[in-house]
C-alpha cells in the first residue's frame, strides 16, 4: 500500500481533523492537522507509540515539560503517560501507536 501523506493534510479553519492512515490490530497510525492556535487537552495514553510532525510548530506538553514541535521532530510516548498539544502555526503530525 502507497500513500503521500502531504497530499492528505487538510487544516479546516479553527479545528481539528484526523485521518486513519493505516489500522491493523497491531499498529495505528493516525494523521492529525490541527489548525493555528487549536489545542488537545491533558489525555492519558492507552498504549506506547510517538509522533511525527510534518509541518508546522506547536508544544507538546508532558511530564511537566513543554517540548517544541516543529517539521522533523520525533516525539516518544509512554504507556499511560499525561500529555497535551497546543498547535502555534497550522500543524500536521503522524500519530503511531503499537
Amino acid at each position: 500500500m502507497e500513500k503521500q501523506i502531504e497530499e492528505l493534510i487538510d487544516y479546516t479553519d479553527g479545528g481539528i481533523v484526523s485521518k486513519e492512515v493505516v489500522k491493523d490490530g497491531s499498529l495505528d497510525v493516525t494523521l492529525f492537522c490541527m489548525g493555528s492556535g487549536q489545542s488537545i487537552g491533558e489525555h492519558t495514553s492507552s498504549k506506547k507509540g510517538f509522533l511525527y510532525v510534518i509541518e508546522g510548530e506547536g508544544v507538546f506538553s508532558f511530564k511537566d515539560e513543554n517540548t517544541k514541535m516543529n517539521a522533523g521532530k520525533l516525539i516518544f510516548i509512554e504507556e499511560g503517560e499525561v500529555h497535551a498539544l497546543q498547535a502555534t502555526t497550522d500543524l500536521s503530525f503522524l500519530l503511531v501507536i503499537h
